[in-house]
């Protein structure tokens, strides 16, 4: 059965996000006062699995084997049929 994956990664709370800072000031000259601004990557990817737990157990060891560093990164995982 085909699953759809959607992971999110983003960093920590408290470290530096000098991509999100850069952004956060150019929307400021531009005229749109913001609070605060975090990047994230979003994977959306199809997983052939038997049940969407297995397919989130997969995307699991995906961020924790290649796309997360557990240090730095927190991820979320949303699974659709």
């Amino acid at each position: 059965m085909k699953f759809e994956v959607q992971i999110t990664i983003a960093l920590k709370e408290g470290m530096l996000d000098p991509e999100a800072r850069a952004i956060q000031h150019a929307l400021n000259n531009l005229g749109f006062a913001t609070e605060g601004l975090k990047t994230a990557n979003v994977y959306c990817i199809t997983v052939n699995a038997p049940t969407a737990d297995e397919a989130r157990t997969r995307a699991t060891e995906m961020c924790e084997r290649l796309l997360a560093n557990p240090v730095i990164h927190d991820y979320c995982i949303e699974v659709a049929q």
